[in-house]
């Protein structure tokens, strides 16, 4: 066997051509269900880890990741040199906090990114802080996928 998946062939179609395994099956299925109204996506978050996993996670998804920052001065350099369209943003950063970055980017105008907060905690740990943010939403880490993301800002 070649290692491809080539599934089932439509009448009239090819069959597809992915790497076998039920997660880039489901990853492609996600690609192909949820067009993403999003080209461009800064990742914010002080461990590199996650923000490695979610690199690879959004890319997969058809998503550009165009950069990543580890704390929020970097971010703010990097969202003037990138212009990323969504600001994926850590709410626990070592030198700004998140909710405080996210409410200083929304008030940027019409040519402010769209922030997502992320938390390894659940949104109800942190009350109205997400709501008065200016944040266009919330997704937890464990949840983060690019449809959660086409969710929000849809």
């Amino acid at each position: 066997m070649d290692g491809i998946d080539h599934g089932p062939a439509a009448p009239g179609r090819p069959p597809a051509l992915l790497p076998k395994g039920a997660a880039n099956r489901i990853g492609a299925a996600r690609i192909l269900c949820h067009p993403l109204p999003v080209t461009s996506i800064l990742i914010v978050d002080d461990h590199p880890s996650f923000r490695a996993t979610a690199r690879a996670l959004l890319e997969t998804e058809g998503l550009d990741v165009v950069g990543e920052a580890k704390d929020g001065m970097s971010a703010l350099a990097e969202i003037q040199r990138l212009h990323p369209q969504v600001v994926l943003l850590d709410v626990h950063l070592p030198d700004i906090d998140g909710f405080e970055l996210a409410a200083r980017l929304s008030a940027g105008g019409d040519i402010a990114p769209r922030v997502i907060l992320v938390s390894s905690h659940d949104v109800r740990d942190f009350g109205r802080l997400v709501a008065r943010s200016g944040a266009v939403g919330f997704i937890p880490k464990a949840e983060l996928s690019g449809a959660a993301i086409a969710e929000l800002i849809g």
